[in-house]
């Protein structure tokens, strides 16, 4: 049963995974904060004025609204999914009410927003914010980040993608957003879940001083926990498969090329006379404090930062892993994207207009990137070759802040799944390194706790025991 919609099927490899991250209280709550207060994007700047007509179009009973997922071509119960209460699946349904919420009354009052519920600072990201010329009869603000969020304006497409003779060519012509393309469903999905120039698509530091959680993407994992399909053989006839390593490749590459993209726009660069600190990396300044005859340094050098002394780091989670999937998959963009990363950094400590050109320049690397690894095929070894270069001499002394080994915990996972997926490795033999997996994400469990040098032992240990599988 397929579908026109995101992702890939959520094996049980993968559940094994998850059930790792529920065992590891505080990353689990992270990352399902940020499924709840960032939903995904609202596509009505991009759609020539299409009207939103709202999630009751598409919950018939013979469209996507039945209780159980039995449709010969679509699953049909994908309403059902979306309005999930007590899953990561339904986080997107759910992305209005939390506005209301203890937290979300309390962001907005710091904030002097007024209600959450209406303030369009909000609303960019916690509904479908269509414009009120574009709204149908059906269309609910309340619903929360709806179908044609991420589907794009149902107005020209709705009577007509599942009657013959549409075609997947069809529908996108019509406005269908072809989400199984990687680059179209990272920028979509960027647009909340790191930011964008849209009304209210833009979380800045003052934001998160109020109490919004911090924002974290990684494409493969989020699509994974909102996958409203399954890819059977008639999803296959219109689309292609998904490849979940293309997938968290591409994710990475574009979460570059959009950090950078705000970070050279000096409206989204800076905070009065600061520095916009949404793009820097939280846990830099947000350490303990100690006092005495001792000094106690709450920090590392790290090799691919050139920046002053004592200076904040931009969060470069995706870089890093860029940087290891460059290696690995585009050797001959490999240098260039390194060289420009260091520059960047390094233009940390010369300036604004300096660090927005050596934005601009990483911006184009990590696009160049992006194509080519949305091009390239991921047969044979692919996935073993990403993971052996992210625990690798080059890319490992990499993760001293919590925000990259994070990400590189998830990315093994990730891959090890996509082996699962792919025949490479059986069930059983991941389930049996899943004691080396669990050991990484302990090691980042919990902020306060995270000890850089135990994480990449952890770290180096995972790899080994994905790599003795090839």
């Amino acid at each position: 049963m397929g579908e026109d919609h995101a992702h890939h099927q959520y094996d049980g490899a993968c559940a094994l995974g998850w059930a790792a991250l529920r065992r590891v209280p505080l990353l689990w709550v992270i990352l399902f904060s940020i499924l709840v207060f960032a939903g995904s994007s609202t596509t009505s700047q991009a759609q020539s004025g299409a009207r939103f007509e709202g999630v009751a179009t598409c919950a018939g009973s013979t469209c996507h609204g039945r209780a159980e997922g039995n449709g010969a071509v679509v699953r049909q119960d994908e309403i059902a999914t979306w309005q999930e209460p007590s899953s990561a699946s339904g986080a997107h349904s759910r992305a209005y009410s939390v506005l209301a919420s203890r937290r979300g009354r309390q962001i907005a009052a710091s904030l002097g927003l007024g209600a959450a519920t209406s303030a369009p600072a909000c609303l960019g990201c916690h509904s479908t914010y269509a414009p009120q010329g574009q709204r149908g009869a059906r269309f609910i603000l309340s619903d929360g980040v709806g179908c044609e969020s991420c589907h794009g304006p149902a107005e020209n497409w709705l009577a007509v993608h599942y009657a013959r003779p549409a075609t997947r060519a069809s529908n996108v012509a019509a406005g269908l957003v072809p989400l199984d393309k990687p680059k179209v469903r990272a920028q979509v999905c960027l647009d909340c879940h790191y930011g964008s120039t849209k009304t209210g698509q833009f979380v800045t530091h003052e934001m998160m001083a109020a109490g919004h959680p911090r924002v974290s993407f990684e494409l493969d994992l989020f699509s994974a926990l909102q996958q409203h399909h399954d890819e059977d053989a008639d999803y296959v006839q219109r689309k292609p498969r998904t490849d979940s390593v293309r997938l968290w490749a591409v994710g990475q590459a574009e979460a570059v090329r959009r950090q950078t993209d705000l970070f050279a726009r000096p409206k989204f660069a800076r905070e009065g006379m600061f520095p916009q600190f949404y793009f820097y990396d939280c846990h830099s300044c947000h350490r303990a404090i100690t006092d005495g005859p001792e000094r106690k340094l709450t920090f590392e050098k790290n090799p691919g930062r050139s920046i002053p002394f004592g200076n904040p780091p931009f969060n470069d989670e995706n870089m890093i892993l860029l940087s290891a999937v460059a290696k690995a998959l585009a050797p001959a963009q490999a240098s260039a994207f390194d060289v420009a990363a260091k520059t960047f950094h390094s233009a940390m400590g010369d300036g604004p207009r300096t660090s927005q050109e050596a934005a601009i320049a990483l911006r184009a690397r990590a696009g160049a990137l992006s194509d080519a690894l949305a091009a390239r095929s991921y047969g044979g070894n692919a996935a073993f070759d990403v993971v052996a270069a992210i625990a690798g001499t080059a890319t490992r002394p990499r993760f001293t802040d919590y925000a990259g080994s994070v990400q590189a915990v998830m990315a093994l996972d990730t891959l090890l799944n996509a082996m699962v997926r792919d025949g490479r490795i059986t069930v059983g033999a991941a389930a049996g390194i899943r004691a080396s997996i669990n050991r990484a994400y302990a090691a980042v469990s919990e902020p306060n706790s995270y000890r850089p040098a135990a994480f990449r032992n952890a770290l180096g240990q995972a790899a080994g025991a994905i790599g003795a599988l090839r």
